[in-house]
């Protein structure tokens, strides 16, 4: 592989990595899947019990990438440690997927999201507005976020620190009114289910989790932006997963203290719009939607931001078209590789029109990769012991033994729930074999280019 990417420059500090990993974790999951997961799983016991389940794996996850972000600290992320473990082809697969799967579908995900909250804003709920307007919406933000990514790692930066304030508000004001200024019950959280939960349902409900918590990978993708990295990464991963996973618990502990989980699961607004239209009326509603707006709006920036450097480390490697690894020669940023991720986003958008589609299929691809990543640091420790690890992962090796086994679990389950319905989604399914079509795709790719320097 060749070394740091010297064209970007390294601009970014502990609180802007922090807000990155904050803010693209913290999107739309938290806000929009307490009403599914009160649909599919009627147990708040099981459900608080998947939150803390999938926050624990998600640390044991974060931990890992932190040992290997300090020991490899390149902008790429996952795509540098798959590379480093695994060689060329199994780096390929995973940037083949990236491309074609994770990066579009994650942002259109979002910005789908976010052009239904505006449009419901303004009384245009998704079923009553235009056919056209939810996807020109969202190719508008997504534009929009390009252009200004293209402009400066800093201005991008600045707009997610910003954009993150307003999530952790929200979250927060969420959990002193779901607690202290509603009419609520802790006998919501012990109350017996009315019917049995499923184990297709549980799998669906998992999906949902482990998108609500996806996103702290992404701060290892802009490690070669971050002032003095090998030092920093380890700090910003632990501190942004700790401060998600108590926001997380947080807010689900107003959410099921304030209504029960059959309100929950009956609510048309929204769980967060609910509490604070009991609270404080229509205004109350109405303040907790804008701050969703902005929330969605700063993850769908985080993507933008951070998952484009996963092409732009691949072009540098001679793994894809060259042009996708060239810097800004005015901004110093990956100008192409950020635009046309936001023009694949933008056609998968036009294309599926379905969030929640669009969060299984990604679901599942990303999570997939993840398993590699993590046990990357298996593989390194054996191959270069003696490597420079600023960070070791703490209760090594099972710390990220039991993200694999949670993951493994998770993954198993979603696949299973998708597959039990009465009309069975294979999306996921296809998200794998095109994953896996990366590795004939790279001898492809190979036999058609000259071979490039390690």
């Amino acid at each position: 592989m060749r070394g740091p990417s010297g064209d970007l420059r390294r601009v970014l500090g502990f609180w802007s990595g922090v807000s990155v990993i904050i803010g693209i974790t913290i999107g739309s999951g938290i806000f929009r899947k307490p009403q599914t997961l009160a649909e599919l799983v009627p147990d708040a016991r099981i459900v608080l019990a998947l939150w803390i389940a999938f926050g624990v794996v998600s640390l044991c996850g974060a931990l890992a990438l932190a040992e290997l972000s300090s020991m490899l600290p390149r902008t790429g992320g996952a795509y540098v440690f798959i590379h480093a473990a695994y060689g060329e082809a199994a780096a390929f697969a995973f940037g083949w997927m990236y491309l074609l799967v994770s990066t579009p579908a994650a942002i259109g995900a979002l910005a789908t999201f976010f052009a239904e909250l505006l449009l419901a804003l303004f009384g245009a709920h998704h079923e009553s507005a235009t056919h056209l307007a939810v996807p020109a919406v969202a190719s508008l933000a997504i534009a929009s976020l390009g252009v200004a990514n293209v402009l400066g790692a800093r201005l991008g930066s600045a707009i997610q620190g910003t954009l993150t304030l307003i999530k952790v508000a929200a979250l927060l004001l969420v959990m002193v009114v779901g607690l202290f200024l509603v009419d609520g019950s802790f006998a919501h959280f012990v109350a017996a289910p009315r019917r049995e939960v499923e184990l297709g349902a549980l799998g669906r409900a998992a999906a949902s989790v482990i998108w609500a918590y996806d996103g702290w990978i992404a701060v290892s993708m802009i490690a070669g932006e971050v002032v003095a990295a090998e030092k920093q990464m380890r700090r910003i991963i632990v501190a942004g997963m700790l401060a998600i996973v108590f926001l997380y618990l947080g807010a689900n502990a107003a959410y099921f203290h304030a209504p029960p989980i059959e309100a929950m699961a009956a609510t048309k607004t929204g769980v967060p719009q609910r509490i604070m239209a009991e609270a404080m009326g229509p205004a109350g509603a109405l303040l907790i939607g804008v701050f969703i707006l902005c929330s969605a709006f700063g993850a769908l920036n985080g993507n933008v931001l951070a998952k484009p450097r996963v092409a732009f480390a691949l072009a540098r490697d001679g793994l894809t078209f060259a042009f996708l690894g060239r810097a800004h020669p005015r901004w110093s940023t990956p100008h192409a590789a950020i635009l046309i991720q936001c023009a694949t986003a933008i056609g998968l958008v036009w294309l599926l029109r379905d969030f929640d589609r669009l969060t299984t299929y990604f679901v599942v691809a990303e999570w997939s990769a993840l398993l590699f990543s993590v046990g990357a640091v298996f593989v390194l420790r054996w191959r270069r012991p003696d490597a420079d690890r600023p960070f070791r992962t703490p209760g090594y090796p099972w710390v990220p033994a039991l993200f694999l086994v949670g993951t493994l679990a998770g993954l198993a389950a979603i696949v299973w729930g998708e597959i039990d319905q009465a009309t069975p989604n294979w999306s996921p399914v296809w998200g794998l074999l095109l994953a896996v079509a990366g590795f004939p795709a790279h001898a492809l790719w190979r036999r058609g280019r000259k071979p490039t320097p390690a």
